[in-house]
């Protein structure tokens, strides 16, 4: 497995300000395998980058020895899948479908998608759907871009995330195989499920090899809230089973460390960490 770090962990990142040369440099340095860039509306990587300057990305990259495997979307959070006026949904699939493309001229092989959400813990603005309308929406957008996904030879990775959608692997599980399609898989988020009750290695268990991409995180379960995210080996992420149960399901892809808030030492503390976490 190759330990990777995202774009939104490095300074100016959640921001997508950081120009690409300098994440890739301090991600080397910092003894990454790789780097996980991230597209949004504005910044460095947007659904509107040309495929030029994403080659050039994908040159720097390379240029490092780095892999550059997944591109992760926030999009979702802005411009919801989910959203009960059309206009919206029909906004976030359209942002979706021209990132698709952007990730397969990075070379990349999957693209984390937020699937939409019935709430939103951090946006009061948004406002509660109804969750047989969310899952019927973000069905609705997942079958979409499937065949955008089909068509540029990418990977569509669905994320388990805070956003009130499929918090039992079973049933995330049957809303994936609901699509039958081979570029439909999960993007499986470590952290995000133990702070709902979960335990992370069931889910990798269950879900199996529809995961195509991991995100590693940590979580405070005493804190129980986005507070409770912390430095990785400092929570109560069950780390050795972790990694058994990835091992069992032959996963060998990348492991990218989504660490936020950014601070001067975060990628050396996280490249240190994820060096004990894969010798499990």
């Amino acid at each position: 497995m190759k330990k990777c770090i995202s774009y939104w962990s490095l300074p100016g990142g959640p921001e997508g300000t950081c120009p690409v040369k300098d994440a890739v440099a301090a991600a080397k340095q910092a003894g990454f395998d790789g780097i996980e860039l991230c597209i949004a509306e504005s910044g460095v990587l947007t659904p509107s980058t040309d495929e030029a300057t994403c080659r050039a990305y994908a040159a720097e990259a390379a240029a490092q020895g780095l892999a550059l495997e997944t591109v992760a979307s926030g999009m979702s959070w802005g411009c919801s899948p989910t959203h009960p006026d059309p206009a919206v949904r029909r906004k976030a699939i359209d942002l979706h479908r021209a990132a698709l493309q952007r990730v397969a001229w990075l070379g990349c092989r999957t693209m984390l998608f937020v699937p939409g959400a019935v709430i939103v813990p951090w946006d009061p603005s948004y406002k509660p759907v109804r969750y047989d309308q969310a899952v019927a929406w973000a069905r609705e957008a997942v079958a979409e871009l499937a065949r955008t996904a089909e068509a540029v030879g990418v990977d569509l990775g669905v994320e388990n995330v805070w956003n009130g959608l499929f918090y039992s692997p079973m049933e995330f599980a049957a809303f994936i195989d609901s699509f039958d399609h081979p570029r439909v898989g999960v993007y499986f988020d470590i952290g995000n499920v133990l702070g709902h009750q979960q335990w992370p290695p069931h889910w990798i268990e269950i879900l199996g090899p529809r995961i195509r991409a991991v995100h590693v995180k940590d979580f405070k379960l005493a804190v129980g809230t986005l507070a409770g995210f912390c430095d990785l080996l400092e929570g109560d992420v069950p780390f050795a089973e972790v990694m058994a149960a990835l091992r069992a399901i032959g996963y060998d892809r990348t492991l990218v460390a989504e660490m936020m808030p950014p601070d001067p030492t975060l990628l050396e503390r996280t490249s240190r960490a994820l060096n004990k976490i894969v010798k499990f």
